[in-house]
This record gives structure tokens, C-alpha cells and sequence, in this order.
């Protein structure tokens, strides 16, 4: 299980996420003002499927209205989609380390390029 609460820095800001929801495989935390929300769950079938999400919340001015505040929400997160046999978990830890060394490396240019729409 997780620990209560979880913690994620995005630019200065320094979140903490208290756990608001948990049941069978699922995981919620959230903070105080509802900007950050952090979801973990697993499914089980044929494949396991692990789902490590955050969502993010902010009021800004309206794109064609200036001087109208509508409120804007991004998700981000990392799936895992496995079969049920064939890769250990250090298999799995290790393909995840390596994702996100890959995505951090060269002062984050992998990120850069994403988010600019390279392919």
C-alpha cells in the first residue's frame, strides 16, 4: 500500500496528497485544494494492467475571452500492460527505470521533443 500522504513536485510547487479513496487494487490521494489528484490501480485478466496516474487542475484566463477564468485539467501518467507470464518484476522495474532515465536524460530533452510533437 502506499503511503498516506504521497508527495509530487511540479515546477516550484511541492504537493501533498492525502488518501482520499482506496478499495480492491485502487489507490486515491488528493491535495487540499484540489489542484493535484493521484490515482493508482491494477487490473487483472488475460494481461495485468498497472496505472500510475496524476491529474492537474488550474483556473486560467479563456483562450478567446481574456477576461474570463474557465478551468483547465491535464493528465499524466504511466500504464504498464503485461502478460501474465513471461517478465519478472525486475524485468518490469527495470523496462520502468529505463523509460524514465530515457525521459530525464540530457536535461529532459525526450520531454522537450514530446511535448513539442516530435515523433
Amino acid at each position: 500500500m502506499f503511503a498516506d500522504p504521497q508527495s509530487i513536485t511540479v515546477g516550484a510547487n511541492t504537493y501533498s496528497l492525502a488518501r482520499t479513496g482506496s478499495g480492491i487494487n485502487t489507490g486515491q490521494f488528493d491535495d487540499a485544494t484540489h489542484v493535484v489528484e493521484e490515482t493508482i490501480s491494477h487490473t487483472y485478466g488475460k494481461r495485468t494492467r498497472r496505472l500510475l496516474r496524476f491529474d492537474f487542475d488550474k483556473i486560467a484566463a479563456d483562450t478567446f475571452n481574456p477576461t474570463l477564468n474557465t478551468q483547465s485539467s491535464m493528465g499524466c501518467y504511466i500504464v504498464l500492460d503485461i502478460p501474465t507470464t513471461g517478465f519478472s518484476t525486475t524485468e518490469q522495474s527495470d523496462f520502468v527505470k529505463g523509460l524514465l532515465a530515457y525521459m530525464t536524460a540530457s536535461s529532459y530533452a525526450a520531454v522537450a521533443k514530446f511535448i513539442g510533437g516530435e515523433a
